[in-house]
């Protein structure tokens, strides 16, 4: 069944969602949220799509397949693991750059470094197989 209303409300609720999504994986590296929560909130808008439209508009959407969006996580948050063993010190050490700290509105200082690149990892992974189990579900009926 098509709803109308659900489909402009899917417009203009799932952008912002995405937004919110980055908010709080950028303000989880800090506080409260992080990867997880912010990928969970992201594919909760692609699924909004998926069902005000249908599944070949929310894969559209997303432009990649949760396949590769789940794959491309694995990769960063392996490689922020790796980092600090080029560097000699044990996997999955911490490392942050001082040298640019960048301070958001709302987030409060920001530190770029591999704690960042791992949460960002753990955003795609969480996005790409909460899409991968969506889809699928959707994609039986």
């Amino acid at each position: 069944m098509i709803s109308v209303l659900l489909q402009v409300a899917t417009k203009i609720i799932a952008p912002v969602q995405i937004l919110f999504s980055v908010y709080l994986m950028l303000r989880g590296h800090n506080q409260p949220g992080g990867g997880f929560i912010g990928g969970l909130v992201a594919a909760s808008a692609f699924a909004l799509y998926a069902i005000a439209y249908d599944v070949s508009t929310a894969k559209r959407i997303l432009r990649l397949t949760p396949q590769t969006i789940f794959a491309t996580g694995l990769l960063l948050a392996l490689i922020s693991g790796l980092i600090p063993l080029i560097t000699g010190m044990p996997f999955m050490t911490g490392l942050w750059d001082g040298a640019i700290p960048l301070h958001l509105i709302g987030l409060g200082d920001l530190k770029l470094g591999t704690p960042l690149l791992f949460d960002i990892g753990v955003y795609f992974v969480v996005v790409g197989i909460t899409m991968c189990i969506i889809l699928a579900l959707i994609e039986e009926d």
